[in-house]
């Protein structure tokens, strides 16, 4: 049995095709500028005991409906489906839960509306996953179509975590309140440093870092989530590639006032204009270590700030949980930036928080430990797979439904 995982997006549908015995990625690709003059379709595949393929080609796609069939067809013309019926499940990454939703879902009629109802809290992101959803849902109605919430792992947090301190109508009415991002992928490297500890996850207190061009930190207590950074949008929390993370939200009167720019301008300078590339002119970090290295001052002031703020919420959350039993790095620069790893974790020895240089330093891949032999907490780099999470929670969520659509 097979499990395909959908990841659309306004004018794209990323995927990636597993076969469902031993979760081994047989096709991935995706879909992009839908709706363009030109658009284009990427593919990785591979067939049993045959090499890893490529294959890309430009071509109109109007609408997702099209990009979904260009993926089948593609899927079907490398040999990797031959057959829709080979699919146990679809399953789909949908950012915004609220508060209805804790688990993987099985999609119905009115799962669908509850998905479009949240699209208040989430205007840029559920109405592209539900785009992708409905055409599933009308292209292969035989095949149980699963929504995997971004937020659901965050819904254990207590009120004391999830309220912000404003009037009770603004969360009871409008539902402001914080929900936290970036589930599906903590929820996952918690649960793999688990193994690697040896200890069941529900007897860990972990605390866990998503850090690329969106980042986010959690803190896990007895394998649930207690708190998370980011807050009622992805807009809180840490320093990101282009934005800006914790503010006094007082900056937004100011700004206002000071130079007249409208709720969009504000928008469009908090989410897009601000974070690393607010701060050194680029977001990619990669090419900001360059610059720091040759003594490029704003880099790596930008560079502080993005370790400073990971390592006050290290210590926020150490003191929430009481006993740590490990750090866990993940996401593109958690995976992949030594220096940001070794910065974060820099003064935290009395917290019992020490590397190891060389395994830090070290080009290493997968997972790994990176703290010292002496160091009471454990720090880890785990590689996230969010696919790979959804296609094993989508395969789940049939079997817990006895297959039923």
């Amino acid at each position: 049995m097979k499990v395909l995982v959908l990841n659309s997006g306004s004018s794209s549908i990323k995927f990636q095709l597993f076969e469902g015995t031993g979760w081994q990625v047989i096709a991935s690709g995706a879909v992009s500028r839908i709706g363009e003059a030109e658009g284009e379709v990427e593919y990785t595949w591979q067939v049993p005991d045959g090499p890893m393929q490529t294959g890309r080609q430009g071509i109109a796609i109007p609408s997702h409906q099209d990009g979904i069939d260009h993926i089948i067809a593609g899927l079907r013309a490398a040999g990797v489906l031959a057959d829709l019926a080979e699919l146990a499940a679809i399953g789909h990454r949908v950012v915004h839960g609220g508060e209805r939703f804790h688990r993987p879902t099985l999609v119905d009629d009115a799962v669908v509306e509850a998905i479009r109802e949240m699209s208040a809290l989430a205007p840029l992101h559920n109405p592209a996953n539900l785009d992708g959803i409905l055409v599933a849902r009308r292209l292969f109605p035989q095949v149980p179509s699963v929504a995997v919430f971004d937020t659901a792992f965050h819904q254990t947090m207590p009120r004391t975590a999830y309220r912000y301190a404003i009037p009770e109508y603004l969360y009871t009415r409008y539902r402001v309140r914080r929900y936290g991002f970036h589930g599906t992928s903590h929820h996952y490297v918690g649960e793999r440093a688990a193994a690697l500890l040896g200890l069941a996850f529900d007897q860990c207190n972990l605390i866990t870092l998503h850090l690329g061009n969106g980042a986010s930190a959690t803190a896990i207590g007895a394998g649930r989530s207690i708190d998370t950074s980011m807050g009622m949008t992805p807009l809180e929390g840490l320093v990101m590639g282009t934005r800006c993370g914790d503010i006094d939200p007082a900056i937004l009167f100011y700004l206002a006032d000071q130079l007249g720019l409208n709720e969009p301008a504000l928008d469009d300078l908090l989410n897009r204009q601000s974070g690393l590339l607010g701060l050194c002119g680029v977001n990619d970090m990669r090419e900001i270590q360059r610059r720091a290295a040759d003594g490029d001052d704003a880099a790596e002031l930008a560079i502080g700030i993005t370790a400073q703020r990971i390592k006050k919420y290290i210590g926020a959350y150490y003191a929430e949980l009481g006993r740590v039993d490990a750090i866990v790095f993940t996401g593109g620069i958690g995976e992949n930036d030594a220096n940001i790893r070794r910065r974060s974790c820099a003064g935290l020895e009395n917290l019992g928080i020490r590397l190891d240089e060389g395994a830090n330093q070290s080009s290493a891949r997968g997972e790994r430990t990176i703290s010292a032999a002496d160091s009471r907490v454990r720090v880890l780099v785990i590689p996230t797979n969010e696919e790979l999470a959804i296609a094993r929670q989508a395969l789940a969520a049939v079997a817990a439904a006895g297959g039923d659509s």
